[in-house]
This record gives C-alpha cells, sequence and structure tokens, in this order.
C-alpha cells in the first residue's frame, strides 16, 4: 500500500505487523593487534634466516674456496671398494677348423672330381686324380731304362766271375810250372852230386824255376788287378742302376701324387676347380675340414697383447652353455688394433658346430685378491692413471694415485685412496686441471 508524503511523494505503507531489520542494534568494533602474533611471525622470520644461511653459506664457502664448479649431473661418481679384481676379456670368436688342409696338383694336367663339396671323406681316401699323359710317359720310360741297367748289372756279374776263372787258371798253371821246375832242379842237384850231370844243366834248371817263380808272382798280381778291376766295373753299374731306380721311384711318386688323398678324417670344404679343368702344376684344388679338431679365432684388442699368453684359461659360451678352452696360439703381428689368437677347446665342446659359426669366449688372465678397486672409467685416460678427484664434502679434489691391474670393469688402486672414498671416473674433462672443483 502505498500514502503520499508530506513532500507529494508516494512511500510504502509500512505495516505494523513487518519485521524490522538489525541495523540499529549493530555497531562497529575497533581492532587492535595482539603482541603474541607479532612476535611468532619474528620467529618464523629468523628460523627461515637461518636455514638459509645454513643452506647458503656452506655452498658459498665452498665457491669461494674451489678454482672452478661444475653440475653432479654430468659426472660418474664410484666408490672405492676393496674385492678380488679378476682380469679377464671377453671377445666374439669364430670357430675355425684347426686342421683345413689345401690340396694342391702335384703335376700339370686334367683334374677329374671324385667327390662334391660338403661330402664326409676319411684319411687317404681319394678325392680327386690328375691327369697327366707326359708324367705317365715318363715313368714309362725311365723304368725301362731301369730294366735295362739290371741287365746290364747281371751281365757284368758274369763277365766278372769269368774272368775271375780266367785268372785263376792262369795262376794254377804258373804254380804247376813253378812245381815242375822245382823238381827239375832237385833231380839235376842229384845227378850233378853224382857226377852224371855237368854244372851247366843244373844252372839252367835253377834259371827255369826262377822264372817259374816270376811268373807265379805276375799271376797272381794280375788276377787280383783283375778281380779289383772287374768289382769297380761292376759297382759303377749298380750305382747307375740304384740312380735309374731312385729316378723311377720318384717319378713313380708323382704319378702317385696325381690322386688326390684327403690327409685326415673330415668334410670336403671348397671345390676350387670344376670337373675336368686344367691346372698347372701346384694349383690349389679344393680344401679338407677336420671337423674333430675345431678351434676358435679370437680377435683381441692391442691393449691385452702384452697381458696375452699361450696356456691362459678361457671360457666359450653359446645356447647349450659354458665350456673350457685354452689359448693355444697368439699372433705376434698387431693389425687394426687388434691382436689374433686361437682357443683350443677342452675335453668337451659342443655339439653341431659349424664352420663361421659365432661364440663368445671369456679370457681369464689373473686375480687379484683383496685390492682396492673401483669402476673403470675414462678418467684413468685422462689422468693418465696417476691423477684422480676425490669427492669429499661436495668438492672434487685433485689427488696423486697410482694404479694397478686393470680389467674391463675395474681398476686396482694402490695408492692414493682409501676404502670408502668417492672418485670421479667420469666428466673429468671439464675440470680442466682445476686442483679443487665445487659439485652442485
Amino acid at each position: 500500500m502505498l500514502k503520499r508524503s508530506r513532500g507529494g511523494r508516494l512511500e510504502p505503507l509500512m505495516e505494523s505487523w513487518m519485521i524490522r531489520d538489525t541495523s540499529a542494534q549493530d555497531r562497529q568494533l575497533k581492532h587492535e593487534p595482539q603482541r603474541g602474533k607479532r612476535w611468532l611471525k619474528f620467529g618464523i622470520g629468523a628460523v627461515v634466516l637461518i636455514v638459509l644461511l645454513v643452506l647458503i653459506v656452506p655452498t658459498a664457502t665452498r665457491l669461494f674456496s674451489s678454482d672452478s664448479s661444475a653440475s653432479m649431473s654430468r659426472l660418474r661418481i664410484a666408490e672405492v671398494k676393496r674385492g678380488t679384481l679378476t682380469r679377464e676379456v671377453s671377445v666374439q670368436g669364430s670357430v675355425v677348423a684347426a686342421v683345413s688342409p689345401t690340396l694342391y696338383a702335384a703335376s700339370a694336367g686334367t683334374v677329374i672330381l671324385d667327390i662334391n663339396a660338403g661330402d664326409k671323406v676319411s684319411k687317404d681316401q681319394v678325392l680327386a686324380e690328375v691327369v697327366s699323359p707326359e708324367l705317365s710317359n715318363r715313368l714309362q720310360q725311365e723304368q725301362a731304362t731301369r730294366e735295362s741297367l739290371e741287365i746290364d748289372v747281371q751281365r757284368a756279374s758274369l763277365d766278372h766271375r769269368k774272368q775271375q776263372l780266367a785268372a785263376k787258371k792262369l795262376l794254377d798253371q804258373a804254380m804247376i810250372d813253378r812245381q815242375t821246375a822245382k823238381r827239375e832242379v832237385e833231380r839235376t842237384q842229384r845227378a850233378f852230386d853224382a857226377g852224371a850231370m855237368s854244372e851247366m844243366d843244373l844252372l839252367r834248371t835253377r834259371d827255369a824255376l826262377a822264372k817259374a817263380d816270376i811268373t807265379v808272382a805276375n799271376a797272381e798280381a794280375g788276377m787280383k788287378l783283375d778281380v779289383e778291376s772287374l768289382a769297380f766295373e761292376l759297382k759303377s753299374k749298380r750305382l747307375a742302376l740304384d740312380r735309374q731306380r731312385l729316378l723311377a721311384e720318384d717319378l713313380q711318386r708323382q704319378v702317385e701324387e696325381l690322386k688326390v688323398r684327403s690327409p685326415v678324417d673330415g668334410q670336403v670344404g671348397q671345390l676350387i676347380v670344376q670337373q675336368r679343368a686344367n691346372v698347372a702344376a701346384n694349383a690349389p684344388i679344393l680344401t679338407v675340414v677336420d671337423l674333430s679338431a675345431l678351434e676358435i679365432e679370437i680377435k683381441v684388442p692391442e691393449v691385452f697383447a702384452h697381458d696375452l699368453g699361450i696356456g691362459m684359461a678361457a671360457e666359450i659360451r653359446d645356447s647349450s652353455g659354458s665350456y673350457s678352452g685354452t689359448i693355444s696360439a697368439v699372433s705376434p703381428q698387431v693389425i687394426d688394433g687388434q691382436v689374433s689368437g686361437r682357443i683350443r677347446f677342452g675335453e668337451k665342446k659342443p655339439a653341431g658346430l659349424r664352420q663361421n659359426q659365432r661364440l663368445t669366449t671369456r679370457i681369464l688372465m689373473d686375480e687379484h685378491p683383496d685390492v682396492l678397486m673401483v669402476e673403470r672409467g675414462p678418467f684413468i685416460d685422462s689422468g693418465a692413471g696417476r691423477v684422480a678427484y676425490v669427492v669429499r664434502d661436495g668438492v672434487a679434489e685433485r689427488t696423486p694415485i697410482e694404479v694397478g691391474a686393470t680389467s674391463l670393469n675395474a681398476v686396482e688402486i694402490i695408492s692414493g685412496v682409501k676404502e670408502g672414498d668417492r672418485i670421479v671416473i667420469s666428466g673429468t674433462d671439464l675440470f680442466n686441471g682445476a686442483q679443487r672443483v665445487a659439485l652442485n
């Protein structure tokens, strides 16, 4: 409802039953800060200030006392521990045959192959033959010459016996003539003593005996000379026969070598020539692989060349397990930063191995028990093994050290650090040779 006011405006008519507001009852209170809250704020600020000083002052102290600074996120730090350092090297190797001969043609000719690549063969089995008509013809000629010389030796032996008999006959006749002359002298001597013959006759018979003695001596000397002469001649013919026999035997050997035989039990590897190909002397024909004597050929980094030695133990791994082995050969040359070697299997080896199959090998060089060691890293090379950065209270300090044996994963520290020390093993190139480096 509206009513008109004194000024002529219309105003709502307030009924007596309506609820009045509380504006008449409200009053503003005056706020006064409490002293306890003020001191609480001061305490919290002091604590925060002290904490900031605790955190900032050591860092500032490290920064001002250090030559440089570096971020720990770019570093690798390892702890020095005590334990057994095993020097070993793990490399990949290829299975190769310890015995894998290449067979060559003994003479020029045409090759006839009796096998195929991959065939299993046994020792002394004929694998191929080189047909050489020229060599076969020479063998027949030399064999005929040998037979001719054999006949000559037999003939010379018969002539030798004949001449010996003739010389013996002359000697026997001379001895008989001397015996006759001796008896004539004895008879004439008796007749001269009896006065029945003259002294001239006696002297004549004595001269005949002397002549008979000379004849016997000459016959004996002649027979001796004939025997020696015939012996020399026979020996010369026999030597010629022996020479010819050796020549024929050598040609026979060469003809036999035209049959290419397997030197081992194994498998035919590669056929180097084609069937019925013409080859020159000493030309390769094929290879044979001895599968019973397999080894592993390895390439070891040059850094281990001085430590690698024949007889060292090795461990060979494949999908079926681990097998023992020993180093059987080490090359004296370094090629492309690597040294070649051979590992021989122990009593057991994996079944079904194949040529050029890849296997993992681990060579055990030696062990150093109860030594201080740390994880291996680039700090060895950057510090030449004489310097390391030891981390203490957030500062990496350059410290002289002495290293000993090294392995793929660890390095022995002989002096300069103690067990439990922490060493920067990677990222020291950021320090630029500084004596102290603050880490943040």
